[in-house]
């Protein structure tokens, strides 16, 4: 099994505590580069993988697969750790090692913590108030709409689809009891209701931007 693991915005005080169990349970972590290693060392040994800033595509893929074939390999004997500052689903390093082992090594288990995202990190810091919707970007084509508190999510999967989405997942109640994950997305849902719509083109260009 891989976990990918979220160690937030960089002070150690904000790991969360699944995060800290997740690296203490690991036989192996691994991490990207040296603040990710000195978030984890107090923890578990990290294991530094070069991920050079890199725009080459042949030379990105290459090197995704020989750090997935590692990651991998240890994968097969127990449960491995790959931790990331941020969020390991949000623009993140391991988004990238996360596909290339789904393709080559479908055989492993994956799993994520999540962690303290930029985000939320900068709305604390600067005293951002998010309670209307917001974009996020990072200058990439829009592959993923999220809506919370998706009320009425089949209207909205009408909707989005007529703007080329193609792909949704529907979920209630998340890390709760009764927690309700699907891709039937129903005609209504509760206040803690989230739609995910995605665009599968816009998912393979992602693949290599950094």
């Amino acid at each position: 099994m891989l976990i990918g693991v979220g160690l937030g915005p960089g002070n150690p005080d904000l790991l969360t505590l699944a995060a800290v169990k997740a690296l203490k349970s690991s036989m192996k972590v691994y991490v990207p580069g040296k603040l990710a290693a000195d978030l984890v060392a107090p923890y578990a040994e990290p294991h530094i993988l070069d991920f050079p800033m890199i725009q080459d595509k042949e030379k990105l893929s290459r090197l995704w697969e020989t750090n997935a074939k590692i990651v991998a390999d240890e994968g097969r004997k127990g449960v491995v750790s790959f931790a990331v500052l941020g969020d390991p689903n949000v623009f993140s390093t391991f988004s990238h090692l996360r596909r290339t082992i789904l393709e080559k090594y479908p055989d492993i288990e994956i799993t994520t913590i999540p962690g303290v995202s930029a985000i939320t990190a900068q709305a604390s810091k600067t005293g951002t108030i998010l309670d209307t919707s917001f974009v996020v970007s990072d200058g990439s084509p829009v592959g993923t709409q999220i809506i919370m508190k998706a009320k009425h999510p089949a209207s909205i999967e009408k909707m989005l689809r007529s703007e080329g989405f193609e792909d949704f997942i529907f979920a209630e109640r998340l890390f709760m009891e009764n927690e309700n994950i699907t891709e039937e997305i129903p005609e209504t849902g509760d206040y803690f209701s989230i739609l995910v719509a995605s665009k599968r083109h816009a998912k393979t260009m992602e693949w290599f931007i950094l």
